[in-house]
């Protein structure tokens, strides 16, 4: 399955291209006894932790949630920005560190302070922004994952990932629909620059495809389409725990990595906004935490979780964490498309 670049340079805006994509696919409930929370595919697939965390919930509060799937991140705050006079959800859930000022400059969030905030990893929530707009609940490294049995060799930097012998043999996510794919593209301007435009360009030639979402590239990428796929340090864990062993590897570049914190926020206006309180209370708590590492395959925000031993021998974290500016980044995505589409 590949994505024409030609086409998909119809809608140039970040949020403009989402809209397209933003119809969730569960309508939202009145009952005020149901958490209306817009999230993304995987977190709600068979083997996302959604079900854990919504059964866990309902056990400490009574309140039932109804998981809406809105496809990606960037999806969910195009839906936000869409249903902005009426929400219809009352919990965002799947907004990252990326995604956090444009939530906020759209003026789609409240802030609240849960009161487990005491338990969260220190200086996650100052990549949200440090207002408590959106609550972490997992974080990672972006990573190239490679498939060790291929027939090309494994880079050893970002700038590697334009040499001849991988000529479509990369897959990439939309930065204009996936937070992944938003993360690559910040991870490229971290690591150069102005020249983030070069890169691009010398760049275009080896990818295989981007898709619209992490599910779907990753799937790609399993499925034995290519040998390089974007994603997280902690992926290759979920391949180690479920007796695959090291194949798939993340790889550390020396030059450094940018990091994802994920995080959940309230809709301004909500309806339900007690219940909405309760869940970023419940949100850092042991009993939702636990059930990120196995099923979210991130690492979870609360200082409290134990790590298993999949994390240990398969989730590198790299020495250096690239820094940079995101308004820099949502300028740089439509140039970046532009580029493609040439």
């Amino acid at each position: 399955m590949k994505i024409s670049f030609k086409k998909s340079l119809l809608a140039i805006s970040i949020f403009g291209f989402a809209f397209l994509f933003a119809g969730c696919a569960k309508k939202s409930q009145s009952d005020s006894n149901v958490l209306n929370v817009y999230t993304y595919d995987s977190f709600i697939s068979e083997w996302g932790p959604g079900d854990g965390i919504a059964k866990a919930f309902e056990n400490s509060t009574g309140i039932k949630i109804n998981w809406v799937d809105c496809g990606d991140g960037a999806q969910i705050l195009s839906k936000a920005i869409a249903e902005k006079k009426s929400p219809q959800a009352d919990i965002f859930l799947g907004l990252d560190n990326n995604l956090v000022k444009m939530a906020v400059d759209a003026d789609v969030l409240v802030s609240y302070k849960p009161s487990s905030a005491n338990k969260i990893i220190d200086g996650l929530e100052d990549a949200l922004g440090g207002n408590w707009y959106l609550t972490p609940y997992d974080y990672s490294h972006f990573a190239m994952i490679f498939d060790s049995k291929s027939n090309v060799p494994c880079p050893a930097s970002l700038q590697d990932l334009t040499k001849p012998e991988y000529a479509k043999k990369i897959i990439l996510m939309d930065p204009r629909t996936s937070t992944p794919g938003l993360g690559f593209a910040a991870w490229t301007v971290a690591a150069f620059g102005d020249g983030y435009k070069d890169y691009w360009k010398e760049l275009k030639k080896n990818i295989l495809t981007m898709a619209d979402g992490w599910s779907s590239g990753y799937g790609l990428f399993t499925a034995g389409e290519a040998p390089l796929c974007l994603s997280y340090t902690t992926s290759p864990a979920y391949h180690i725990e479920y007796g695959e062993g090291h194949r798939f590897k993340a790889v550390v570049f020396e030059q450094g990595h940018v990091l994802q914190v994920e995080g959940a926020g309230i809709a301004k206006n909500a309806k339900n906004l007690d219940n909405a309180q309760k869940f970023i209370d419940f949100l850092n708590t042991v009993e939702c935490q636990k059930n990120i590492p196995l099923t979210q395959w991130m690492f979870p925000s609360s200082k409290e979780i134990e790590l298993p031993e999949s994390y240990i021998s398969g989730a590198p974290v790299p020495e250096t964490t690239l820094e940079y500016n995101p308004q820099s980044v949502a300028e740089a995505v439509p140039v970046i498309m532009e580029i493609l589409a040439e």
